[in-house]
């Protein structure tokens, strides 16, 4: 489902931009148990962080510093009971004063008219409201972010 909506995000940016181009890596545990999830609630936070993944390489890329590679991975990974996903891109990184900030509604680092705030609180409600599972940013200013997703494993083994 990562995988899907990672290409999903990417060629959705492409066709407003045709000379965006990234870098797309993925490093999936093949052996995750299966999490009970809504698919297209978590489809939605994957599009959302994906998506933002990409503006970020994107923004850093229009800064024309030499030897940058925008790249944005996604992967994921089994816990004792749970899984982890985890989006990570290497654009410029969120602020340490907005950190906090982010998963607010309405906040947005965007310029005006290009988001609406509501997609991180959103993500943020489906993730840990809505599935009972975490939502958490890392992030190094002029490094990137990391954004991980939680869900417990609720089914034995």
């Amino acid at each position: 489902m990562a995988d899907e909506y990672l290409r999903l995000a990417y060629h959705g940016l492409r066709a407003k931009d045709s000379s965006f181009n990234a870098t797309m890596e993925t490093h999936f545990d093949p052996d995750l148990p299966l999490v009970s999830v809504i698919p297209q609630d978590i489809g939605r936070v994957l599009l959302n962080l994906i998506s933002n993944a990409f503006y970020a390489v994107n923004e850093r890329a229009k800064q024309k510093i030499e030897g940058y590679s925008p790249t944005v991975t996604v992967s994921s990974r089994k816990l004792e009971n749970a899984i982890e996903i985890t989006v990570q891109d290497n654009g410029n990184g969120i602020p340490e004063a907005i950190r906090e900030k982010i998963f607010q509604p309405f906040f947005t680092t965007k310029p005006t008219g290009q988001g609406t705030g509501l997609g991180l609180s959103l993500a943020y409600d489906i993730v840990v409201k809505g599935h009972g599972g975490a939502l958490k940013l890392e992030s190094t200013k002029g490094e990137g972010s990391t954004f991980i997703i939680t869900l417990i494993n609720h089914s034995p083994q």
